[in-house]
């Protein structure tokens, strides 16, 4: 069974400016500079909560020469990420009018009170609210970070996908993947696993009118689930015919690969070993290009064709921003 959303992978135009981004804005944690380990000159950047925690954590390619995303349908539409409460997206829509972050107004979905924003690619998220939130527990702030404990975001939220052709994504997520459609608002439809709740849902959005959109930078690249079974997945994909990539070790997690619907990709990863490990202390996540031990002979390589960038934050003390007088409530 799937335990919950795992990480989502994302496309950039620049790798920089989403470091200052995600850093200074957002208020999620580096936890890992890294490399692409199947493109050696993209940047694989991860960003989480405070220790780097499975569900916690967006990743970003930088593919060099790749075009902007195009939306449409047939596509991983939307990020979202957990805050602990109502009070929370208040405070969020002061700080994105602080730093001129184009958003929407607060919507109600399933429920749950949701923040749309976009980034400077025009990458789409939103923030949702846990304020009524059971099921699978949310991470935890990153306590050095510029956004204060109370109001940070704490992991992912729902992952939406936007399909032309609804009864085959059911059937992908119920029959194949076993979760289950838990309701319907409109045209959108919440699927959850494991313990269920925000860290553990997907909401498919049916929305056959639209073009096909077209993967690039802006867009996300794929989605991850939580599990610590893919030997048993790997064996089930294999029963009902359909193709995988097989089991895969990043170092940090091990992978299993699949596309089960057209141009959307699934992961499955295993919430372990994590991002503490002999290059870097808790202390200084991030802060250096790392490389997971079959890639550290190309080091030389990879460091000539990766415009490096300074990511090290332990020696800042970045004061926690409130807004209107909001310090202390």
């Amino acid at each position: 069974m799937l335990k919950g959303i795992h990480h989502v992978t994302a496309i950039t135009s620049d790798a920089k400016k989403i470091y200052e981004f995600y850093t200074y804005i957002l208020g999620m944690r580096l936890v890992k500079k890294n490399v692409n380990q199947d493109d050696l000159t993209s940047f694989h950047l991860f960003f989480a909560d405070d220790r780097g925690r499975a569900g916690t954590d967006i990743t970003f390619f930088d593919f060099k020469g790749i075009s902007q995303f195009r939306d449409g349908t047939d596509t991983i539409s939307m990020t979202t990420f957990r805050v602990k409460n109502d009070e929370s997206i208040k405070y969020w829509i002061k700080r994105f009018n602080h730093y001129n972050v184009e958003y929407e107004e607060p919507m109600m979905l399933f429920g749950k009170q949701f923040l749309k924003f976009k980034d400077f690619d025009g990458q789409q998220y939103a923030l949702v609210s846990d304020e009524f939130d059971q099921g699978v527990a949310a991470g935890e702030p990153w306590y050095n970070g510029p956004v204060p404990n109370e109001f940070a975001i704490i992991g992912l939220g729902p992952i939406f996908l936007r399909v032309s052709n609804f009864n085959l994504m059911d059937a992908v997520l119920n029959k194949v993947m076993m979760m289950e459609n838990v309701s319907t608002e409109l045209n959108f439809h919440l699927y959850e696993m494991g313990e269920g709740g925000n860290g553990a849902s997907v909401i498919v959005e049916d929305e056959p009118n639209l073009p096909t959109a077209f993967q690039g930078f802006g867009g996300v690249h794929h989605v991850a689930f939580r599990s610590e079974e893919l030997e048993d997945w790997a064996e089930r994909l294999d029963l009902m015919n359909i193709m995988h990539s097989g089991l895969i070790d990043r170092f940090y997690f091990k992978s299993l690969y699949f596309r089960v619907y057209p141009n959307i990709l699934f992961e499955l990863a295993t919430d372990g070993p994590g991002f503490i490990d002999d290059q870097e202390t808790y202390e200084t996540l991030g802060e250096t290009l790392t490389l997971p031990p079959h890639l550290r002979h190309k080091r030389e390589y990879i460091e000539k064709v990766l415009d490096d960038f300074d990511t090290k934050r332990s020696h800042l003390n970045l004061e926690k921003e409130y807004f209107d007088g909001e310090k202390g409530t």
